[in-house]
């Protein structure tokens, strides 16, 4: 299930919600004062990985 961000415009709390991917579409509350006039936000995500050393970092 996919997290997504949004602003709260009434209060200005930013705030998470997991959600499932059928109810993208359906603005949330805002778990600080109850208002709906929120609005989802960009996020950039993360990935966890490992960085292949190249030749040149194992070179002394």
């Amino acid at each position: 299930m996919p997290i997504f961000e949004y602003h709260c415009n009434a209060c200005e709390t930013e705030f998470e919600v997991l959600t499932r991917a059928g109810n993208a579409k359906e603005l949330p509350k805002c778990p600080s004062c109850g208002a709906r006039d929120t609005k989802k936000r960009f996020s950039a995500f993360a990935t966890a990985g490992t960085q292949k050393e190249s030749a040149s970092d194992n070179a002394t």
